[in-house]
């Protein structure tokens, strides 16, 4: 190597040098600026705190989860279709009016019952009749029937 070569490889050390001094005082100083401040704690202590602080947020999630899981399963049971449907059921004769209904109380998957009342001046009649998945195994009126199809489209 010549002595012009030696002395070109050196300048350029001491600039390599220089350069990484100059990027050891930045990142020192981004250092001192991230770890000090009014009651500054350590990073560690930090991290492991908001650590913490996700994994109780993971639980509250899985309990709202579970708590939703089950509050949909129970809404689907519970009464979502209602329809009342009030009729004469003496229409030939005219006794009773309109004072005679169908009313149809049923769940989301259609499960539920429908209870029915034959007025007349003498007396009055009242009857229920389960419903499973929109139907019944009990023959129904024709005013039933369409409680529990009004029910089912409401």
């Amino acid at each position: 190597m010549t002595p012009a070569t030696l002395q070109i490889v050196v300048f350029a050390l001491i600039a390599v040098i220089l350069l990484l001094a100059v990027w050891l005082f930045i990142i020192e100083r981004r250092l001192k600026k991230l770890l000090s401040g009014k009651g500054a704690q350590n990073l560690e202590g930090v991290i492991g705190a908001l650590g913490a602080d996700i994994r109780s947020l993971e639980a509250f999630r899985d309990a709202t989860r579970t708590y939703l899981t089950r509050a949909e399963e129970r809404l689907r049971r519970s009464v979502q279709g209602v329809e009342t449907i009030r009729f004469n059921a003496f229409k030939g004769n005219g006794e009773g009016g309109n004072q005679s209904f169908a009313i149809a109380l049923l769940s989301e998957n259609g499960d539920g019952t429908v209870i029915s009342s034959i007025y007349a001046r003498e007396r009055m009649s009242v009857f229920a009749k389960p419903i499973k998945n929109f139907s019944s195994e009990f023959e129904m009126s024709t005013e039933e029937r369409q409680a529990v199809e009004r029910a089912h489209r409401s």
